[in-house]
Parts: structure tokens; C-alpha cells; sequence
């Protein structure tokens, strides 16, 4: 799916060897640093042609009005952008003051790569002057995982073959506000086209210019956001080291520092400067503060040395690949685009530290670096399992955020907690509800988190302590909102009404399955805690009850709706529903859909979408895979059969989550096709939004793929079980868990399943296909496999449709929206029913 000329296949780097100004949106994604706090985009040092020029710091964000065309009471009203931080990547190079610029310049060497075993980013070139110089430039640039603060770049200039002066000029440049010297309108109007994935655009001046200044080779930047009031600093130090004659001079204004070093460069002999940089965000702090702040950073890092950065930095690489790499044995492209996934989970979450992790990272602005459920559904997980004190901190954040979720709950007339669908302050800033406030799911995503992390960790202490109280409003919240209903036949039963799941090509309907499925373990986690700390722990218990105001009957009442709760299923097609009404829409014929009319949401109206059987991604197929312990295998593989062709993909959420289904119900060609579509959906930039930053739910949703789709591992009830499947023509996947402290080593072949245990103090209790076993430290268990599972060929599709009867006796029918010119007549008798153009 990549050019493998331009981008050649290497397990550890990222390789780019030709140089294109067409699609530098996309490699300065590709090509970003970061550390879950601060991010750079791989833009060129000498800071010209650029998509976005982005530095971004997690959290930092500006405010704004919500204009609704038609106000209602709680939509709304704040809306939180996130805000592109003063560049500090600008190193210009200019010989015989003739700058480097690629839409000229000769460029007869050229190599960039992102190398994830040492984090740093890299790029080599030869640059022939016009006047015959050879120029060589080596550039190189590292956000440290180690101090979350600091950032550095080098660049290397050597002119080979003759004498030649030359000038390397380093800039730091408000860009939110401010002009380079190049221009470049800043906020300038997005070309004609909607794109609700994008961020806003502010036209307002930004960022209020507080304390700046230079000392020597040392320039300071600060500013305090117009409406939101967060403050933020920039400090850069600059060393050269040359033999050569040189000079430096120095420029300060209030949105552009520059430290200009001239040099008499003599041939042969090279000219480096170094480059530090620090950065420090605050919501109150002043501004001088933070100035002070940065100070200390750089000053740390510069009595350290700076080859001492990027010792550390590959050190704690070498840490982090040892606990979560993943190994496709035999499938190089598979392993270089795999590792290039799971380093992007480091960038977006390693140094979040109490912040969400935003669905682009710190990579780029796409979603105005919001936070979503793609933390706890897609990316918890893989922290989960590899670096729990990562997930701990995400997990956090949400607990922070519940005063605000209270609010919100409140404004909707609920009891307890609603988290927001997309916030970076803890506010919901979804404009539009009926794709966002309704997803009240999100409720039950943070709590299946919560509840992921401590089976397999086993931190009760973070639990009883804070988790309790996510797991309590949030359960609060599903019994005001359901309501219950008797039947003569049925019996009592609890539903759920006026809500969108994950899918949002379905709004606002009730019983949506998902949200069912995923409230009723939700009640159930709450009431299992609370029970298990009044148990074990009657203080601790006291406590949570006095803080939460909590009656003791609550749990038998969350239990009692958990119990009573619809789970919508058709008998005639065999299938659970999507909603109530899902199964009374017509049917979208995406075979006979024109590819550019995709994706739906950018060419139909939503109310047009609405009235279709059609899913952007993967609904009841997620649920079928969260709480899988609760579905058969008949029911697994009809209901996977029946809404593959029904979806779109238009979501980068849906085809890992595909992919882990069709493995497990026996499409494994098919598992493989989504997977390869998953693992390069940046790479390949098959969703053409690369440009705005990593799709990072999609990144973690390949390890998940891996893991618990080709591998087969599931944990429902905190019981550790697998059941592999290996694609055909894999020979091997090795991966790694980490259980109750306990690192497990798994290695999965056609014939067998290993496992190597280390570091644990508990022996770890396992299953593989029913069969149980129990592993301890320095312990290896070999467990024979009789094949991987069910094989079907080929994929579900629409042809399955035809001859195929509602509950109402009405067939089912495909087709796709058109506009017609003429009003269709029925005469008398007509037949009124239509099957599927097969």
C-alpha cells in the first residue's frame, strides 16, 4: 500500500530516500516527534512549505463562543481548540546568502527517517549550490520520553569542496498569530469544503504576548490565550561548535526570537549547532513562572550534556520495546508499519501524565485535539497490558473530570455523571448532539476501562479510592436515564432511549444495543466494587459512602436493571438489531455506491444517512467483541455476517474491530484485509486526512488486532484466556503481556502456543481453548494447537439480503439515494416489494 521506492521496508525505521513537495502533509505527520505532552510535526528545519508548521502541548487550548444557528437549552456552549505552541524548528541554512529551498535547489543526496529504537528524527542531504558548492546537512531532532519538557535538534553543515560563508539562522515563531518572514497568513480561510474532522479556525489573535527576551544565545517566548487564560513559555539555547571563524547575532520581538550564527566555513570543515528547547503549559500560572520553568529545564539538560539526552533516550526505548513490542515473524512490511503504530502510542501517551490522550496525539490539530472514548475503548488497552502507570494517569484524567461530568449530568436531567464526547477542560464541546452528547456510551467506555485496568493489574488501591467513584455516578446516571417496562409475557424490562452508539450514521434511537450491553456491565462493575470494599475494607468503604452520599440499596437497584436489561434480538433474520428500529430502514447499497461519494458523511446530508441501514463503523460488532462472554458463537458469526456489508469504514475505528470479529467467527482472509487496512491507514493515507495528524485510536487498535484477534486473547471476568489465530501465512507472532506484574511472553506458531513467564511473584492462571493451566516465574508452558479456528471463504454480502423478510412479512431492499427528476406513479396493483439486484 506504500511506495516502496520512495519509503523502503526496514523493522526499525521509518525511511523516506526521495523528497516530494506534493504530500508534505502527510510525511510531517508521518515524521512527527513526541511524548504524550509535547509534539512536533515533521516539518523541515528551514520551515517553509508546510500543511501545518504544529507544535502542539497537550491540553493547551483556547475558547470560544458555540454559535448555534438554533439555540437549545444544554446544547454547548463553549467550544476548546487546542493551540499550535511558538515553533522552535526552524534552523534556516543559507550559502553565500542563497538559502536552501527544495523547489529549487539541487538535491543529489536525500534520506529522512524516523528511527524508533533511538526516538530521534533524522534527514541527510547533498545540496549543490548554483555556484557549484557541495554542501552536506545532517539534521536531527528528538522530543525527550525522559524530561517531559525538552526537545532538541542538531544540524551538521559541511561545504566540501570550496570556502564559503555561510549562515545558519534559528528561530522560534508564533505561528497561531504571527508572520515568518516568508508570510503565510495566519488562521488564512481552509480551501471551499467541509471536513468536520478538521479543527476551527480562530480569527482572532490568540496568544497575548507576555515576558520575552534574550541573554546571549538564550531566547524567551511567553504568552497568555486570549479567552481560555492558559499561559505557556518557550525558552531556546543554541551551542556551536566549529573550528571555523563565526559570529552570532540576535533578534527579539514579541512573536519571533531569532539567533543567527555567521561563519567563515572553510572546506571540509564542519558547523554544528545544537539546539534546546523547553517548553512549559499552565491553566494559572503566570507566564514568568513558566519562563522561569523553561530555564531550569534547559539549564538541567545543558550540565548533563547533551549526548547524555540522547543516551537516555534510547535507554528508555530499549525499555519500552522490551515490553511492548510485537513480533510478525516473516512479514517485514507488517513489522515495520507494526512498530511505527505502537511508537506513536508512546508519542501520544507516555508523558500525558494525568492528561487524555487527544485522538491525533500531539501529531497535528485534526479534531481540534479533543479527547474522545478512543482512549479507554482503543488505546487503554494497550497501556493496560504493557505500561499500566500510563493508563493509571488516563484513567485519572477522567476522575479529575468528574465534577464537570456532574454538571453536565445535571444540565441533562440526570442523576450522576455524564462524561462529555469530545472535551479537552472536562466541557462538553460536541456542537452537534445527536452525533455527540447522545453517545451517552461514553459513560460505559470509561467505566469497562477502569475495570480493564484493574483486572490486569490489580490495583484496588486506585480503585477503591478514585475508580469507585467513575464506576458510582456513571451507573447512577444509566438508572435515571432507562426506564422500566412490564409485559404480560416478558415480564419487567429496562431500556434505554434517545441515544446514538458508536455508530454515527444511526442517531438518537432507542435500545441501541451497544449502549445496553455496555450500560449493563457498567451497573454490574459498580455494584460488584462497591460490595467487594464493603468486604475487604470497611473503612475505605465508610469513606466512599459518605463521599458519594451513597443509599445501600443502589447496588441491588443497579444490579436489578442490569438484570431486566433489553437486549434487542430479531428472530426472523436471526440477528440482535442495532436499535429498535434499525431492522424497519432500508438498506444502502455501498456495492453500487460510487467511491467518490465516500466517505458518506461528506456528500449526503445527515438526515439523509439517517433513514438507511448504513454504519459508518462497527457497532454491534464492537459490542460483540467487548462483552463477547455474553454472545454465542451462532450469534457472533449471523450478527458479523449480517452488518459487514451494511458498513462503510468511514470511521479509521471500524476495520481493526473487523478484523478482531472476522478472525474469531472464521473469515480470516478477510481479518487480514481489514487488518492491512487498519495498520496503514496513515501510512498509505487510505482516509486521505493523514495530514492532520496519526489516527491514534487506529494505532491502538492494531496491537489490539494482534493481540487479541490473530492471537486470540481475551479477559472477560478477569479470567486470562486464548484462542489463537494465526494468519496462513504467518509463521510466527510473538507478543507480550504483562498480568498482575507478571511479564508473559507469548509466542504463537500454526501448531503451538508458548509461554515464558518472568518477574511475577503470583503464578498467573491461564486458559487456551477451555483448557486450563498455571505459570510461574522462570516458567515455560508449550500447549498444542489442532489448527486456528474456523476458515470461510471468502466475505459477507449484499446478496444475503434477497428473499430475506422483516418481522413484518416486508423483504428487505437495497439501493442507493438519488435525486430524481420525475414522481414516481404506482398503478394499481403494483407490486410495492423489490428484492436485491444480485
Amino acid at each position: 500500500m506504500m511506495d516502496r521506492d520512495r519509503f523502503p521496508i526496514d523493522p526499525w525505521k521509518l525511511i523516506e530516500n526521495q523528497i516530494s513537495l506534493d504530500d508534505v502533509g502527510v510525511t510531517e505527520t508521518l515524521f512527527s516527534v513526541g511524548n504524550g505532552w509535547l509534539g512536533l510535526r515533521g516539518n523541515h528545519p528551514e520551515g517553509r512549505y508546510g500543511h501545518e508548521h504544529g507544535t502542539f502541548l497537550n491540553g493547551f487550548h483556547e475558547t470560544f463562543p458555540i454559535r448555534h444557528a438554533e439555540q437549545a437549552y444544554g446544547f454547548a456552549e463553549v467550544g476548546q481548540t487546542i493551540i499550535n505552541a511558538p515553533d522552535a524548528k526552524v534552523m534556516r541554512v543559507y550559502v553565500d546568502d542563497e538559502p536552501l529551498s527544495f523547489d529549487i535547489a539541487d538535491i543529489r543526496e536525500y534520506r529522512r527517517e524516523l528511527d524508533m529504537r533511538e526516538g530521534v528524527l533524522r534527514r541527510h542531504l547533498l545540496w549543490v549550490t548554483p555556484s557549484g558548492k557541495e554542501v552536506r546537512i545532517d539534521f536531527d531532532r528528538m522530543v525527550s520520553f525522559e524530561e517531559k519538557h525538552l526537545a532538541l535538534m542538531r544540524i551538521e553543515v559541511t561545504v566540501l569542496n570550496a570556502d564559503a560563508p555561510v549562515t545558519v539562522s534559528c528561530q522560534l515563531v508564533n505561528r497561531q498569530d504571527g508572520e515568518d518572514v516568508y508570510g503565510g497568513v495566519p488562521n488564512a480561510p481552509r480551501k471551499a469544503g467541509f471536513d468536520p474532522r478538521k479543527s476551527e479556525r480562530l480569527h482572532e489573535r490568540v496568544l497575548q504576548p507576555q515576558e520575552y527576551w534574550q541573554d546571549r544565545l538564550r531566547s524567551a517566548l511567553s504568552y497568555r490565550a486570549t479567552e481560555s487564560g492558559m499561559t505557556m513559555a518557550v525558552v531556546a539555547d543554541h551551542i556551536i561548535d566549529t573550528e571555523n571563524e563565526h559570529t552570532a547575532r540576535n533578534l527579539i520581538e514579541q512573536d519571533i526570537a531569532k539567533n543567527v550564527f555567521r561563519v567563515n566555513a572553510k572546506a571540509g570543515v564542519p558547523i554544528t549547532i545544537t539546539k534546546l528547547v523547553s517548553y512549559h503549559a499552565s491553566r494559572g500560572v503566570p507566564a514568568r513562572e513558566l519562563v522561569d520553568r523553561c530555564r531550569r529545564t534547559v539549564d538541567r539538560a545543558m550540565s548533563q550534556g547533551v549526548q547524555a539526552q540522547y543516551d537516555k533516550q534510547s535507554e528508555w526505548l530499549a525499555e519500552f520495546w522490551e515490553r511492548s513490542d510485537v513480533q510478525i515473524i516473516g512479514q517485514d512490511d507488517l513489522q515495520q508499519a507494526t512498530r511505527w503504530c505502537l511508537f506513536q502510542l508512546a508519542q501520544a501517551a507516555a508523558r500525558a501524565d494525568g492528561l487524555g490522550v487527544p485522538a491525533k496525539g500531539v501529531s497535528g490539530s485534526g479534531y481540534s485535539g479533543h479527547y474522545f472514548w478512543d482512549t479507554e475503548i482503543y488505546v487503554l488497552p494497550f497501556l493496560a497490558y504493557t505500561t499500566p502507570q500510563w493508563a493509571r494517569n488516563a484513567l485519572r484524567m477522567r476522575y479529575l473530570m468528574l465534577p464537570a461530568a456532574r454538571r453536565r449530568a445535571f444540565q441533562l436531567n440526570e442523576a450522576g455523571a455524564l462524561f462529555p464526547w469530545r472535551t479537552i477542560n472536562g466541557e462538553e464541546a460536541s456542537a452537534y448532539y445527536a452525533a455527540g452528547t447522545a453517545q451517552y456510551h461514553i459513560n460505559a467506555d470509561v467505566s469497562f476501562a477502569l475495570a480493564k485496568y484493574v483486572r490486569a493489574t490489580g490495583d484496588d488501591e486506585l480503585l477503591h479510592h478514585e475508580g469507585v467513584d467513575i464506576a458510582v455516578e456513571t451507573a447512577r446516571l444509566w438508572t435515571t436515564l432507562g426506564f422500566w417496562r412490564n409485559a404480560e409475557a416478558g415480564g419487567e424490562s429496562f431500556h434505554i432511549h434517545g441515544v446514538t452508539g458508536p455508530d454515527e450514521y444511526t442517531t438518537v434511537v432507542n435500545d441501541n444495543l451497544f449502549t445496553n450491553v455496555m450500560a449493563r456491565f457498567n451497573l454490574r462493575f459498580a455494584a460488584r466494587t462497591v460490595r467487594e470494599m464493603a468486604e475487604r475494607d470497611g473503612e475505605v468503604y465508610r469513606r466512599m459512602v459518605e463521599r458519594l452520599d451513597l443509599d445501600p440499596d443502589e447496588p441491588e437497584a443497579w444490579e436489578r436493571a442490569a438484570e431486566a436489561m433489553h437486549i434487542p434480538f430479531s428472530p426472523a433474520l436471526g440477528i440482535h438489531p442495532q436499535d429498535h428500529v434499525f431492522l424497519e430502514r432500508e438498506i444502502w447499497d455501498l456495492e453500487n455506491t460510487p467511491s467518490d461519494k465516500r466517505p458518506l458523511l461528506l456528500h449526503f446530508h445527515p438526515l439523509v444517512i439517517y433513514r438507511y441501514q448504513v454504519l459508518k463503523q462497527a457497532d454491534v460488532v464492537l459490542a460483540l467483541f467487548l462483552q463477547g462472554n455474553h454472545f454465542s458463537a451462532e450469534d457472533k458469526l449471523a450478527d458479523f455476517e449480517y452488518y459487514d456489508p451494511l458498513t462503510t469504514g468511514d470511521s479509521t475505528l471500524s476495520a481493526v474491530v473487523q478484523s478482531i470479529l472476522a478472525a474469531e467467527v472464521g473469515y480470516q482472509d478477510l481479518s487480514l484485509e481489514y487488518f492491512r487496512q487498519s495498520i496503514f491507514v496513515d501510512l498509505a493515507d487510505l482516509h486521505h486526512n493523514a495530514a492532520d495528524g496519526v489516527h491514534v485510536a487506529s494505532a491502538g487498535g492494531i496491537w489490539t488486532a494482534l493481540v487479541s484477534g490473530f492471537g486470540g486473547m481475551r479477559d472477560h471476568f478477569g479470567e486470562l484466556s486464548f484462542d489463537p489465530r494465526l494468519p496462513v501465512d504467518w509463521p510466527e507472532l510473538r507478543y507480550v503481556l504483562h498480568w498482575h506484574g507478571m511479564r508473559l511472553g507469548i509466542s504463537l506458531t500454526a501448531g503451538s502456543m508458548t509461554v515464558d513467564a518472568a518477574g511475577g511473584a503470583t503464578p498467573v492462571s491461564f486458559s487456551v481453548r477451555g483448557t486450563g493451566y498455571v505459570i510461574g516465574d522462570g516458567e515455560q508452558v508449550v500447549v498444542p494447537l489442532d489448527g486456528q479456528g474456523p476458515l470461510l471463504p471468502g466475505r459477507p454480502s449484499l446478496r444475503q439480503f434477497a428473499d430475506v423478510r422483516r418481522e413484518d412479512g416486508s423483504m428487505l431492499s437495497a439501493s442507493v439515494p438519488a435525486v430524481t427528476t420525475s414522481i414516481p406513479v404506482l398503478g394499481v396493483g403494483a407490486d410495492l416489494e423489490s428484492g436485491v439486484d444480485a
